[in-house]
């Protein structure tokens, strides 16, 4: 993926897909250039437990101070204890039935016991020799790992490993019901946007383009503002802005993809959140352990869903919401409208599931 968005770089694609060029953006390659994971030479502490978030620990001041509690034991087991058994990526590549393009899609998944950490890629980026490096590492060793989708997919096992997805951790399962990817597809964007609470005439900024969340966001008549690292135009012809920090003080609510998390990009838009007081609503498979620890520090919501991901198989499914009092005012669940275009993606952008 690339560096983080601002001064010219782009917000990466939607962390479901890697799209090919007959439908868009290619997702972003991991940036290898950030700051690496802070040193775990320290000796581990006892887990921080003072103000717990919904995810039952204090929220972190940002993704590398969470690293560094990780690598401390501050959150857990000492990481140099827990080791990696199977590494192994997802690759697939989708053409669906009344779309105009397809795309491709690689995911890198990590599993720790009974836990499954996955951070997206973009498709070839990953050497085989990569993925062997991480089977039988200990997590500690691949929280500083050179590749950032390695840390990001480490870290995100380790947290699901000691805080998975119940409700004792502050999660709220939400079926999915069996059907094809598509019908899957709309009602885990239905069940994205509920979180949003939006008035009438506030503006989303999207970042990470997906074709049922523009549809469902569309279908309620949010106005919103589509971002996605390659740009384009949608289904609908609306443009597809490529710099999501050049487009927050147009938008009233941001609603983003976890690939954020795999270039570095999460950190300021949750410090533009949490500055002045916008709500963030955050939609995971990558980093879906991660992104409920930084509810209350500039994450208002999380749909958290982690591997297996609803276009892999077609039968029920679940997801978890986190933060999830919010849903669409009136206005909205009406059929209000503000007279600004919404968007969905062209056969050049489309993310879509």
């Amino acid at each position: 993926m690339s560096g983080p968005i601002g001064a010219g770089g782009a917000v990466p694609a939607v962390q479901e897909r890697a799209p090919s060029a007959s439908d868009g953006t290619s997702a972003p390659a991991p940036s290898d250039t950030s700051t690496p994971a802070p040193s775990g030479t320290s000796a581990p502490a006892a887990p921080d437990t003072s103000a717990p978030s919904s995810s039952g620990t204090s929220a972190p001041a940002s993704y590398d101070d969470l690293v560094s509690h990780a690598l401390a034991g501050r959150l857990g087991p000492d990481p140099r204890t827990l080791r990696i058994a199977v590494a192994f990526t997802t690759s697939q590549a989708v053409r669906h039935d009344g779309r105009r393009g397809g795309y491709r899609n690689e995911v890198l998944s990590l599993r720790l016991d009974r836990a499954v950490g996955s951070c997206a890629v973009e498709p070839g980026a990953l050497s085989e020799g990569a993925v062997e490096d991480c089977a039988g590492a200990d997590v500690a060793r691949l929280l500083e790992h050179p590749l950032m989708p390695v840390r990001v997919a480490a870290l995100d096992a380790y947290l699901m490993h000691i805080t998975p997805h119940t409700p004792e951790n502050g999660a709220l399962p939400r079926p999915l019901p069996a059907g094809s990817s598509v019908e899957k597809s709309r009602a885990r964007a239905k069940a994205v946007v509920e979180l949003l609470d939006v008035r009438p005439g506030q503006t989303v900024l999207v970042v990470g383009v997906v074709n049922s969340l523009l549809e469902a966001l569309r279908s309620r008549g949010v106005p919103y503002i589509p971002c996605d690292l390659k740009g384009g135009r949608t289904e609908w012809g609306e443009p597809i802005v490529t710099d999501a920090l050049a487009e927050l003080d147009r938008c009233d609510a941001v609603l983003a993809s976890g690939m954020t998390l795999g270039n570095g990009s999460f950190e300021p838009l949750r410090e533009h959140a949490l500055r002045v007081g916008k709500q963030l609503v955050m939609f995971a498979q990558t980093g879906s352990a991660v992104l409920p620890r930084f509810l209350g520090a500039g994450v208002s919501a999380v749909c958290a869903e982690p591997y297996p991901f609803f276009w892999l198989d077609g039968g029920p499914g679940v997801i978890h919401h986190y933060g999830h009092g919010h849903g669409y005012r009136d206005g909205y669940r009406h059929g209000h409208r503000s007279g600004r275009p919404s968007g969905h993606l062209d056969g050049r952008t489309e993310a879509a599931l």
